[in-house]
């Protein structure tokens, strides 16, 4: 969980996205005294001293790693992001309110916020207003995020704090399609799937759909009727996984192609 906090200001913004932390190997700890690493092992077991320990002891910390910014979010996630505002200030706020938009290359969303944070509201010397919002991305390419809070000084005057967080939205699948042509009516695709993020993710469903041109027969299934593509199939980074599909045109659509050679 990374943040960001605002400029000084009366009330203070900060905005986390919320994510699952980075796990991160750590070397083996080996317990021994400095003096005893050439002396021979008898000596060492005579001796009264209670082995130190080199190097730092192991801890959570250093399994567990938290972002430390935006980052990069893949699509099809959900975005999730946590706001935070904070009167900072030993006098009352009136007049708070929050609101929330993602911007994209071709659009800007109004992200759906707790009525708490839309509607007018005053918040007390020390006091916060937070909300968690959540988005499922659909598009590629750079996305900001506006976070804009506005209300009024004790002594009246309207203020606004407005806060912007640039992260890229990445594809996680590379598909590479081949086709092989067979008889007349039918055509084999051979699909090849490509992880490509920075970590493994499981496969769990891939399905090409019918046509009201043509059906689709998988060919992906073992002697004995099981799927070939497992409920926890992990595919690594950067590996691939193929699936081989029969592509039969209808019926229909050959007689319509036959009759209009014939014409």
């Amino acid at each position: 969980m990374s943040s960001l906090e605002s400029d000084v200001h009366l009330l203070a913004l900060k905005v986390m996205r919320l994510t699952r932390p980075a796990l991160v190997a750590t070397g083996p700890i080996v317990n021994c005294d400095l003096g005893d690493e050439l002396r021979p092992f008898s000596s060492v077991q005579k001796k009264d001293k209670k082995s130190e320990v080199v190097g730092k002891p192991l801890t959570a910390g250093e399994i567990l790693l938290l972002p430390q910014s935006f980052g990069n979010i893949y699509l099809g996630e959900t975005f999730s992001s946590y706001i935070c505002v904070h009167n900072c200030t030993a006098n009352s706020v009136e007049c708070v309110t929050v609101k929330a938009d993602l911007q994209s290359n071709t659009s800007r969303i109004n992200l759906p916020i707790h009525e708490n944070c839309k509607s007018s509201v005053m918040l007390a010397p020390d006091e916060t207003l937070d909300d968690v919002i959540r988005y499922e991305v659909k598009e590629i390419g750079t996305h900001i995020l506006v976070c804009e809070v506005n209300y009024t000084t004790p002594a009246g005057f309207d203020q606004s704090l407005r806060k912007l967080f640039k992260f890229q939205v990445l594809k996680p699948l590379d598909v590479k399609t081949k086709f092989y042509n067979a008889e007349m009516d039918e055509i084999y695709l051979e699909a090849q799937i490509q992880n490509v993020t920075t970590g493994p993710f499981c496969l769990e469903k891939v399905e090409l759909d019918n046509s009201e041109h043509y059906t689709v027969t998988s060919l992906n299934t073992l002697s004995n009727g099981e799927s070939v593509l497992t409920s926890k199939h992990m595919l690594q980074p950067n590996n691939s996984c193929q699936f081989l599909y029969c592509i039969k045109v209808c019926t229909k659509c050959l007689k319509l192609t036959s009759a209009l050679v014939h014409t």
